[in-house]
This record gives C-alpha cells, structure tokens and sequence, in this order.
C-alpha cells in the first residue's frame, strides 16, 4: 500500500487541472456573488496550503480547489466589464471594426465605440467590411441575458468574459474610415476570393458559416469537431510542415552539418503554424492546440518525452491561467478530455498493435476514435442533450479521407484560388458533397442520435471523477489479488455508476419561465407548449428547453390554451397561473391568490401585493419540477448586474 500512495503522490500534478477546474466551477455556478475577501482569501489559501503541504496529497488537492475558486473571483472582478442597464432602439451606433464573423443568414460584427464599449451588432448585407474600418448606422442594443434554465449557458457570463457590453443590430451603414491592409484584413480578402464554406471553416476559422442543417448531420455522426479549427487541425498542418521544411534541410546538408535537421525543420513549421494560427482567428481551441504542439516541439529539440499527461496538464493550466473562464467553453472540455484520454492509451495502457500494417492502421483507428468518443460523451450530453450512438463509425469513415485527401486539397486549392485558379475547390467541393450524401445515410440510420435531455452538474462531477482515476491512478503489480491491481477502474468504475444513477434518477421540470417572463413553456402529455409561437427577446429558450427537457429542436413550438388572457396551467398535484401583458391585475391577482390550488403566480408585470399571496408569486426566471419544488435562475452574479 505504501508502494500505491507514493505512486499517486508522482502523479499528483496530473489531478491539479481537475481540482482546479471543481474549483473554478463552484465560483462559476453560485447563485450569488461571494464576498471579495472570501475570494482573496480562498486564493491565498490555496497558494500557501499547496506550498506547504506538499507532502500531503489530500491537502494539495484542497488547495487546488480553493485555487480555482479564488482565482477565478478575482479574475472576474478585475475584468470590470460594463454593460448597458437596459435594451435601447433607434440610437446612432458608430465604431471600429475589431473583427467580423459570418453566419449563413448574417453578418456579425465587433465594435468598438466610444459611447457603449465594445458591442457585437449583425447585419443584413452583401458590403465588404475590414478590421478596423469606421462606420456608422442605426440601430439598437440589448443587454446581454442570463441563462434561461439551471446551469444553461449564460450568454451575460460570455458576453462579460468576451469584454462585450452589449449585443444587438445596425443598419444602414455608412463608412465613415476605410483601414489600411493588416493581418486580420487578409482573412477576408481569402474569403472574398474564394467564396467557399470549406476555406471559411478548414483555413479561416470561421464557425458559423456552414449551413445548420449541415452541421446537425456532421455532429450526429459524431466529426462536428471537423469544422473547428483545433488539435486535429494543427496536427495536421504541423506534421505536413515539418515534413516539407525537413526534407529542404536534409537536401542541404551543408545547413545541417552541426545540428540535426528534425530542429531546424521543427523551428520553421513551428513559426509556419503561427501563421495558420492568426489566420484562423486564434479561438480558444486552435490556442490550445498550438500551446500543445509548442510543448511537443520543445520537447523534440531539447530531447525529452513529447507525448505525456504531463505536458497536457501543464498546457491545461497556462490556458486557465490566461483566462480561467474558459473552463466552461464546450470546446474546452470537449479537447482536453479527447486529448487526456487518448495520451492515456498510448502512454499509459500501451496496447499490443498487430504486426500487419493495414490491421494496425484500423486498429489504432479504432482503439482511438473509441477512446476519445467515451471520454467526451459526458460533455457532449452536459452541452448538447444528446447521445451521438454511431459517432465511433462516422471518425473511422471521414477522418481518414478530411485528413489525408479533404483539408489538403482545400488548403492547396486557397492557394491556388489566390492565384485565380478555383478548378481544385470545386473539386473539394464534389468531395464534400460525396462525403455529406454518406453522411446523410448514416444519420438517417435509426438511433443515430438519442435525446436524453439535462443532465445535472453533479452527475458530471461524478463521471468527471470516475474517468479521471482510470486515467491518472497508477496501479502496484505488487498486489495478490487482480481487483488491487486495478484500483483505477474499481474507483473510476464506482464514481461513473454513481454519476449514472444520478443522472438516470434526475427529473426534468414540468414549467418553464423566461427571466423577462415574456414566455412561459409547460410540459403537457410530454411535450413542451408554449404562450408564445416565436419571441424575439428569447429566441434561444424555445431550443434550449426543448434540449433540457429531451426533445427534438428545431421543430415546431405548439402554444397553450388560455382563458381571457389568463393561462392556467393544472399539473397532478398543483397548478400555475400566468397572466398576460394586457390583462389588468387587479381583475385576477385576489383571485388566484386566493385559489388554494395554484401553487404558483407568473406574471408579465411586477407584483406587488400583501404578504399573505407573496409565497405564492414568482419573481425572475426559474423552473417548476412535479415536486412543485421552484428553482430560480441566477440573475444577480457580477456579469449580470454590472453598470457603466
């Protein structure tokens, strides 16, 4: 046993990122904002507890946590983002470009302005803008929202960590500036030119440019990282780079006389991967990935392992440093738990490959493509609602063909493009839409993706922890019996179970209510209805409750029946009353307060009556589960309540 202990003590720095993260993911996940002192104190505990308890793993993982939590507060406080205090219309909006994004249907663009700082407004247009032209329009700005369900993605939180103060739209634009050319300037000049969806995803990073429809068949096939600019990507263009510039070394000897010509190559593909890097606009994943294939290039040149937890680990948390907000990013945990986990198999596992090279090739793809799917799928579910069952055969079918004839084909051909030769992006074009039709065939395979709906923090934390003993507990050899020397997956194995049963044992609520309580959404014979069929001001609350509750998005939105203007909504054991906007209050409220069957009062207005109904009257926005147990959003953390 003592031989185990002091095995875990080596791999002590491998849970660092972990603890950090439970610890960042309490500060972010408060209902209210803790105190400045309790912050700065949980951080100087953590400090000072890690340095002088190092010899007590139990103790450094607790300052680990406090670390995260501390941290993160107070990287949150020196932000100081403001904010708009309300939506506004009708206002001249004049600013800087600081970058652009395309959709399919518009034109979103970051500006900074000297009345509103820095805002994101879209745009209807067929204009060519560039980073750092001036322009001038009207338009309106909305103050950025909370979330719309319990632990949703809250777009006030992103908004306040992205320096946005305020979001909205602008129309009839008026250049006032034209910037001169720069490096950001170069990417809209290769989109213009080439006018295609695989350069703005493959090359230029752009997101959101791919058809929905698109980007739904790709993630039920399980390859929607594809379309991301991250690991797969810069491993990719790094291995094509150092191959290219080491066989030049190698061709000129008389260059590499002293020094091996793997370092000279190294040092070129790594400076060419900068230039891939800015050019994909640097998002949180390909940032990772570049400081990933850093710490692999450095560990080639100066002779030490280049593929170890270690390094993952290190990389992980010099990127919570930068900005430990990004623990919440999707795309965040979704690379990292790929990429921990398959260090695992080949690091740590270390299977036995066959000697045929085409069974290895398939095997490794497998072993791989497994791997990766399961330690993401927690994710998946936590952010998506959904199980993508078929995910393992979409990566061994179209990584292979994107890695090895897609993506340098849509490389080649930007360049080629630039030259006025467009022949080899149609013919990546034909490729893709050959691959998007087999796409399709799988997708439409039965059970192909799964609503399974919300999924609890803490199931998460669970299986979080269960995956992470496989992976980073050691095992002793030493052991009589087989279960002792296997000791990760007996406590990974017991951790996920549990994460499982809580998850499978969680209910869904049965009533929605949006912040504004402009919308309502009710659960009726297991179907989501609602008060409103669309609403502009909670476009995004019909999807995500859908996704929370485990149906199909993008579908329809049934409404409820109502009574003059009164929507009562009447539940096994309870009911809930909402009041619309036009109808006066005073003609219902000492009605329903009075009712002792409505357990609920959502209202469009305020309420504001005698003490005896206040139990009964819900104000913000929240969830009603069967229980008639009422959770309440958070509304009031520092991203929410900020001012100018």
């Amino acid at each position: 046993m003592k031989e185990f202990l002091y095995n875990q003590y080596k791999n002590l720095f491998l849970w660092a990122p972990i603890f950090i993260s439970f610890g960042a993911g309490i500060y972010f996940s408060l209902n209210t904002e803790p105190n400045i002192w309790v912050i700065m104190s949980s951080f100087l505990c953590g400090i000072l507890t890690f340095f002088g308890a190092r010899k007590y793993p139990a103790l450094c993982l607790i300052a680990c946590l406090l670390t995260g939590f501390g941290y993160s507060g107070i990287y949150a406080h020196c932000k100081n983002v403001p904010n708009i205090e309300h939506d506004v219309h009708g206002i001249q909006i004049t600013g800087k470009i600081t970058n652009l994004d395309y959709t399919e249907e518009k034109l979103r663009i970051y500006l900074n302005t000297s009345d509103y700082g820095k805002i994101r407004v879209s745009t209807i247009t067929d204009n060519i803008y560039n980073i750092g032209d001036v322009i001038s329009g009207n338009g309106g700005l909305f103050k950025p929202q909370p979330a719309v369900v319990p632990d949703g993605f809250d777009f006030a939180r992103w908004a306040y960590f992205d320096n946005i103060t305020a979001t909205g739209y602008i129309n009839d634009i008026k250049m006032l500036y034209t910037a001169e050319s720069g490096v950001y300037n170069i990417r809209n000049h290769i989109k213009n030119i080439t006018n295609s969806f695989l350069v703005d995803s493959l090359v230029l990073g752009y997101k959101n440019t791919m058809p929905h429809e698109h980007r739904q068949i790709w993630t039920t096939n399980g390859v929607a990282h594809i379309w991301s600019i991250s690991g797969y990507h810069t491993t990719l263009v790094m291995g094509w780079l150092f191959i290219l510039f080491y066989f030049i070394f190698r061709m000129c000897p008389k260059l590499v006389r002293r020094v091996p010509a793997r370092i000279p190559a190294i040092i070129c593909a790594w400076v060419g991967l900068i230039g891939y890097v800015i050019l994909s606009g640097g998002g949180i994943a390909t940032l990772r990935a570049f400081l990933m294939a850093t710490l692999v290039m450095l560990a080639f040149i100066f002779g030490r392992n280049v593929i170890s937890l270690r390094m993952a680990s290190i990389a992980f948390i010099t990127l919570f440093a930068i900005n430990p907000h990004f623990i919440t990013n999707a795309g965040f945990q979704l690379s990292f738990a790929a990429v921990f986990g398959i260090l695992w198999l080949w690091t740590v596992l270390k299977p036995t490959l066959p000697t045929n090279r085409i069974l290895k090739y398939i095997y490794v793809s497998i072993l791989t493509a497994l791997v990766a799917s399961i330690c993401t799928w927690p994710f998946v579910m936590m952010h998506f609602g959904t199980m993508q069952l078929y995910g393992i055969l979409g990566n061994l079918v179209f990584l292979p063909i994107f890695s090895f004839i897609l993506m340098p084909i849509v490389i080649i051909g930007t360049c080629l493009a630039l030259c006025g030769f467009h022949a080899l992006l149609s013919f990546a074009n034909t490729i893709y839409d050959y691959l998007f039709r087999i796409a399709t065939d799988i997708s439409n395979i039965p059970m192909s993706e799964i609503n399974i709906g919300h999924i609890s923090n803490t199931a998460i934390i669970f299986i979080v922890l269960g995956l992470s003993c496989i992976i980073f507990i050691t095992n002793s050899e030493r052991f009589k019996y087989a279960i002792l020397r296997h000791l990760n997956l007996v406590f990974g194995g017991a951790f996920i179970c549990i994460g499982i049963t809580i998850a499978a044992t969680t209910t869904h609520p049965i009533f929605y209510i949006s912040n504004n309580h402009k919308l309502i959404g009710a659960v009726i014979n297991g179907t989501l209805q609602f008060n409103k069929s669309k609403d502009s001001s909670n476009y995004f609350a019909f999807d995500t409750w859908k996704q929370y509750n485990g149906e199909p998005t993008k579908t329809p939105n049934p409404r409820l029946n109502k009574e003059s203007g009164v929507y009562r909504i009447t539940f096994s054991d309870f009911s809930v009353a909402y009041i619309q906007n036009f109808v006066p209050l005073s003609n219902n409220i000492s009605t329903l307060c009075n009712d002792d069957s409505i357990k609920y009062i959502v209202s469009y207005f305020d309420i504001k009556t005698k003490s005896e109904c206040s139990n009964k009257i819900i104000y913000g926005g929240g969830v009603i589960y069967n229980s008639g147990r009422f959770i309440q959003i958070p509304n009031n953390r520092l991203w929410h309540n900020r001012h100018e």
